[in-house]
């Protein structure tokens, strides 16, 4: 008979990690893809900063949408993790290559909604599904997950540096992605020695979870985290369009370096989840998260002020933003998962999730109309507004968890 310490070193585990990985990196190309267009289609369109700004921000509202439904619908215990994270994945393609064939703004919406909610079943499954391999080191392959999937959000940023690529190549080049994930992880993922129990949602939990003060400052951290992240990610590429544009580039090539840069940003952020995972399996997931969050907001701060600054200083700055921004992402959910009550894990994770992502809609628009209003500085650092309240929250709870000291 096979022991429990001898599962956990399964021997199949690195390779369930590795294809899972790989997977998350092909899938999340569509999260981004308008908004690496987004140069393109505001010209195509008359688009203004802020309808822009929305070409990402209501994906986050089908996230959201769609993390509900899936909650609701207890559609992560009925199917079988494959399948429901393939089906997705296809679904997510295909909601996201209608876009070439948009007529307009408001049908772009409606088409990066339904990415949105298909996008769903792609990342959050995927946490699940490494979970059912991993009982050690669980930090460092959820961090890895997380890792690959921030690179694959960056993809349609180093697809629109090819001048030769259009925008309707990128956006097809991101389905197809996620057409290549539902293939490997339908035809070769298999779960892990540690599955989860099937429990089905009630509503009545998240009472529950809501008055658990650990849990609720672990979500606060995330809500600060969360209110940075994502409009970082939105708009460091326009920041550096108008940052070589005003350096003298033409607007081809001001935009071409610009996804690079965006590409180098966002993907850093893969490193630094790797090693942030692996970090607070070490010294604390608490620590992690305020070191990581002191830097992020400090970039923050900085990042708008770069505008005429030498290149080479505003690329380290954002690469350095990009690499400490998502670090302590994945640390956050593996808190909850230590916090929560055991049988109320999966509506606290759903819960913090679904906040966090409605939260950063609100930064996502109002990014663009603080530029408009006082320029780059001030709307960059409005963000750091959320990591110094998540360093607040998540210093309450390590002195809560610390043990007290002998008197």
């Amino acid at each position: 008979m096979t022991t429990p310490p001898a599962l956990d070193a399964h021997p199949h585990r690195w390779r369930a990690l590795v294809l899972i990985a790989t997977a998350e990196l092909l899938g999340m190309g569509v999260w981004f893809s308008a908004s690496a267009a987004s140069p393109r289609l505001q010209e195509l369109w008359g688009l203004t900063a802020s309808q822009t700004g929305w070409l990402t921000g209501v994906v986050q509202l089908g996230f959201v949408a769609g993390t509900a439904l899936a909650a609701v619908l207890n559609l992560a215990d009925l199917l079988p993790s494959r399948w429901y994270f393939a089906a997705s994945a296809v679904l997510a393609a295909a909601a996201n290559a209608a876009l070439v064939m948009a007529d307009g703004y408001g049908s772009a919406l409606v088409l990066r909604f339904l990415a949105g909610v298909f996008l769903a079943g792609v990342y959050p499954p995927a946490m699940k599904m490494v979970a059912t391999w991993f009982r050690s080191a669980r930090g460092l392959a959820i961090g890895t997950v997380v890792g690959a999937l921030t690179v694959g959000k960056a993809t349609p940023y180093l697809l629109r540096a090819f001048p030769s690529l259009g925008w309707r190549e990128v956006v097809l080049a991101a389905s197809v992605g996620a057409l290549a994930a539902a293939v490997l992880v339908g035809a070769g993922y298999r779960e892990g020695p540690f599955p989860f129990a099937r429990r089905p949602f009630a509503w009545g939990l998240i009472g529950q979870v809501a008055r658990d003060r650990p849990v609720r400052l672990a979500v606060y951290g995330y809500l600060g985290h969360m209110w940075e992240l994502y409009a970082a990610w939105t708009f460091i590429s326009l920041f550096f369009v108008d940052f070589f544009a005003g350096h003298g580039a033409s607007e081809v090539a001001a935009e071409a370096r610009a996804g690079v840069v965006g590409f180098a940003t966002i993907a850093a952020g893969g490193v630094g989840s790797v090693l942030a995972g692996r970090w607070a399996d070490r010294l604390g997931r608490e620590r992690i998260t305020i070191w990581a969050m002191a830097a992020s907001g400090l970039c923050a701060l900085l990042m708008g002020w770069l505008l005429r600054a030498p290149a080479w200083l505003a690329v380290a700055v954002a690469l350095v933003w990009g690499f400490s921004v998502v670090a302590d992402s994945a640390q956050f959910s593996a808190l909850v998962t230590e916090l929560a009550p055991e049988h109320a894990v999966g509506t606290a994770l759903t819960l913090q999730t679904a906040i966090g992502f409605l939260l950063t809609t609100v930064s996502i628009a109002a990014v663009p109309h603080l530029r408009d209003a006082g320029g780059w500085p001030l709307a960059f650092g409005l963000l750091a507004v959320g990591p110094a309240l998540g360093i607040a929250a998540m210093r309450r709870l390590e002195s809560l968890r610390s043990p007290p000291a002998a008197g």
